[in-house]
């Protein structure tokens, strides 16, 4: 029977929930939850709250992500980071990361289906670069209490765009309403027709199961990675 490995949930709401949830059928115990409560200052990253944690996922907030991260790295414990809205501390938590020999996977959306997605809008934008009678846009709409807009996702999903030489101008806008959890629109537009591209998540289950994909896959390993990259290569 395979070992059952031991995971610490950073941030236990909703998607905190969702992965303790789900866990044990990616060869977890929920051992360690940290939140507001009792992490309110980074209290609970201690050597004896992490004894034994093979992989910890951060769904915590956005301005908590580095210091969690530093915490937990400096442990020697890998951690798979859920959160968005920290980019602007991806280069230094890189650099936590190396520093201290762990092993990370990051994202801005731990869904299968959009990480294929953001494949898709990488060759559609490389096919129409050469193309100036379309415009592109790039709109997605999230429930009233997520902490960021644009999300993540969408950013990432311009980036891919630009990283694919996509140079003309990509209208960027945002929506919160209601509890809706999370759709995400790249469109096309010319006088002759338009070309659009959605994804739609149903709920948060699909984002739970694709971080403790990462999760399971990064247990005894080192680097900085990306979920994309593991998935696809």
């Amino acid at each position: 029977m395979p070992e059952t490995r031991r995971l610490a949930i950073i941030g236990y709401g909703k998607m905190g929930r969702m992965i303790e949830q789900v866990a044990p059928e990616y060869g977890f115990t929920v051992a360690l939850k940290l939140d507001e409560f009792n992490n309110a200052n980074f209290e609970g990253v201690t050597a004896e709250n992490f004894h034994g944690i093979d992989v910890a996922i951060d769904f915590s907030i956005p301005a908590a992500v580095r210091r969690n991260v530093e915490g937990v790295a400096a442990l020697g414990v890998n951690i798979v980071v859920g959160t968005t809205g920290w980019l602007e501390h991806l280069g230094a938590i890189e650099s936590v990361v190396e520093a201290n020999g762990i092993g990370l996977v990051w994202s801005p959306n731990y869904s299968v289906g959009v990480n294929a997605f953001f494949r898709l809008v990488r060759e559609a934008a490389r096919l129409l670069e050469s193309q100036p009678a379309y415009g592109a846009w790039a709109w997605e709409i999230h429930h009233s209490t997520k902490k960021d807009a644009p999300s993540g996702t969408l950013l990432k999903l311009v980036d891919e765009m630009k990283r694919a030489g996509y140079t003309h101008a990509i209208d960027v806008s945002s929506s919160r309403a209601g509890a809706h959890p999370g759709t995400h629109e790249i469109g096309f537009d010319s006088s002759a027709d338009t070309i659009t591209l959605r994804h739609t998540a149903r709920s948060r289950e699909g984002f739970a199961r694709g971080a403790l994909q990462a999760a399971q896959w990064l247990v005894g390993k080192k680097g900085f990675y990306e979920f994309g990259d593991i998935l696809f290569g």
